[in-house]
């Protein structure tokens, strides 16, 4: 979560979501206002002139002149078996730095690809200095951007060619209208700017005639789904929503189906750009088929309503499904849903509903290590009329009062689904935000990115004040995405010994290069581990006179081998950004990263500064990390 989403959601939450804690994340936002040749002439420009000019140069078949050998036939030059590509990580690690650029080892390359204010929708004007009307906005790339997928276009080079989804969390406001925004006192037109300008975008992305990544003005595919755009809702608690639904915002992380549809994560359980629209319609996962050849977008109800970062799936061999979330508040739980039947492979329309069938379970983490899925389903696990909600727990050493929650229905469960997560048990976890599933299915990560105002510990959540976060390990019974129990670890404790002054509790216990608020999260297809962060800016470190910036430098993107732990930092991120949103090319030869929120004079110099993505790729072609 970004701190200016923070802020801008903090006048609509209810009291039990802090308790009045100063030290909770709302409290220090309101009292610190000012935190407020792969192709040499390119895929789309594909060169078939030598091609022609033979098939030109030759008559019809009976004209064909027949030479006769002058001498012995030579044996065939064998062909050369090429050399298969390393994965192994082997980068230099870059140093900690507080510049105002991208920085990344020697040999790579940064460029960008989509920038807040871009062109999305084909006739398009985008930004060029002077604010937008609402139609021109609704074209624009969104701002602050976060979780994103690459899709392979099925007749194209998959490694040269595909789409991009990419999530929009909030505006670029400095690009959008004059000061602040305020819900209350905005007109019809600026509201509708703000609404443009989250959601998600799709994009169709390849390699130009430039021999560089670049976005396909005017395809067909290119599409905003924004915060004025109209939704469906699907599953158990589909009829106690409209029939259609204003948007959607807050446009966190993200994920994909095993089918190839993109499910785009509301961070929010209230709309707070508009709060004339009902808190329901919000906080859910909505899926949306990027080739725009399935169901409509639709906000799949049967996942829970909370405060969504992002999803990621496993998969059985008989194509069981189970969907892993968390729940970015302070603090939240961590979910996955189970479909009740499996994913058809070679059919894409039969997985249209898949989403609306199935059990949603929360996580307790057991302190002997052991850990099981709880169902939160209405009946079960104390979800009665008349349930009893401890509350939350973590934040004050006075527990605060329970309350009466009646779950009458699966929709009242889905609907107010944190409550019914700590009725059945779950363990209130320090703010979870990514989770990840390694390829074979034998670990899955969950980054659990700070909670300062935490004052009761336990064995999964170890540190009061915890202001650097930490990673979770655990691991499925059998490996497999139906298990109601698994085995977890602390996999690591984020920190440094430069914060030792304010106490052991900030030291954590990285090898390698440290870092603080770990947050994105990805298991690549070759099994290695990516971490980005998102900490304060500059940051209370805890020790005094010292912020974070001081001994980390600014918020980066960092590999960590899972045996030996070793953090290797590999991308260091402008003045006032998030590092967010990992995806890349099947060949891992292309890693797209976004630059969220930049506050100094990127990415063009002497510009206001705007979110952005950018393509990562090494001068030498091989793949990224190698």
């Amino acid at each position: 979560m970004s701190y200016l989403t923070d802020a801008l959601r903090a006048p609509f939450r209810t009291d039990a979501s802090n308790n009045g804690d100063p030290n909770s994340l709302e409290a220090i936002v309101a009292a610190n206002p000012s935190r407020r040749t792969v192709l040499k002439n390119g895929l789309f420009g594909l060169s078939i002139l030598p091609v022609a000019a033979m098939l030109a140069g030759c008559d019809d078949d009976d004209d064909l002149v027949t030479i006769p050998p002058t001498g012995p036939t030579p044996a065939p030059t064998p062909t050369p078996t090429p050399t298969p590509d390393s994965y192994v990580i082997n980068f230099t690690s870059v140093p900690a730095n507080q510049d105002d650029t991208v920085t990344v080892p020697e040999g790579y390359t940064v460029d960008v690809l989509l920038k807040a204010g871009d062109a999305v929708v084909p006739g398009t004007e985008p930004y060029s200095g002077s604010f937008p009307t609402p139609e021109q906005a609704e074209g624009w790339s969104g701002g602050n951007h976060d979780g994103m997928e690459y899709f392979p276009i099925a007749s194209a080079e998959a490694n040269w060619h595909g789409l991009l989804a990419i999530n929009f969390e909030l505006p670029d406001f400095n690009i959008l209208m004059d000061g602040e925004y305020d819900p209350a006192t905005a007109t019809a037109d600026q509201k509708k700017i703000a609404l443009s300008a989250v959601g998600i975008a799709v994009v169709e992305v390849g390699i130009g005639a430039s021999e560089k990544w670049e976005v396909r003005p005017n395809a067909t595919y290119n599409k905003r789904y924004t915060g004025n755009s109209e939704y469906r809702a699907g599953g158990p608690a589909a009829g106690q929503l409209a029939s259609v639904i204003k948007g959607m915002l807050n446009n966190c992380s993200s994920g994909r189906t095993p089918w190839n549809t993109y499910l785009t994560c509301e961070e929010t359980t209230e709309n707070y750009l508009d709060p004339t629209q009902p808190a329901e319609h919000y906080g859910w996962v909505v899926e949306i088929d990027p080739f725009n050849e399935l169901a409509p977008p639709t906000k799949r109800t049967a996942l829970g309503r909370f405060n969504h970062e992002n999803v990621a799936h496993m998969v059985s061999d008989d194509n069981r499904v189970a969907f892993y979330m968390g729940d970015d508040s302070t603090p939240g739980c961590i979910y996955k849903f189970v479909c009740d039947r499996s994913f058809n492979p070679s059919n894409r329309a039969a997985n249209t509903d898949l989403l609306d069938y199935g059990t949603l379970y929360v996580a307790r983490f057991n302190a002997d290590g052991s850990g099981d899925w709880r169902a939160l389903v209405q009946g079960e696990n104390g979800l009665v009329v008349g349930a009893s909600d401890p509350g939350n727990v973590s934040q004050s050493t006075t527990p605060p009062p329970p309350t009466t929650v009646d779950f009458a229905s699966q929709a009242d469960v889905l609907i107010r689904c944190q409550s019914a997560a700590r009725v059945a048990g779950g363990t209130i976890m320090d703010r979870p935000e990514w989770i990840t599933v390694a390829p074979d299915r034998s670990a899955i990560f969950v980054t659990l990115t700070n909670n300062s105002g935490r004052q009761v510990t336990d064995a999964a959540n170890p540190r009061v004040t915890n202001l650097h976060g930490h990673i979770i390990k655990f691991r499925e019974d059998d490996d497999s995405p139906l298990a109601t129990g698994f085995t977890w670890e602390i996999f690591l404790l984020a920190g440094d010994p430069g914060y030792a002054a304010g106490g052991d509790n900030l030291v954590g216990n990285i090898n390698g290069d440290t870092f603080s608020s770990p947050d994105g999260i990805r298991i690549d297809p070759q099994g290695r581990l990516w971490v980005e962060t998102d900490h304060s800016i500059p940051g209370s470190s805890g020790a005094p006179g010292i912020t974070i910036e001081d001994v980390v430098g600014h918020n980066a993107m960092f590999y960590i081998d899972q045996e030996t732990k070793e953090s290797k930092r590999f991308l260091v991120g402008p003045t006032g950004c998030e590092i967010t949103g990992i995806a890349y090319t099947p060949d891992l030869k292309t890693f797209f990263v976004n630059i969220q929120h930049p506050t100094g004079n990127w990415p063009i110099e002497g510009e206001e500064p705007r979110s952005s993505t950018v393509v990562i790729r090494r001068e030498d072609e091989q793949p990224v990390g190698a």
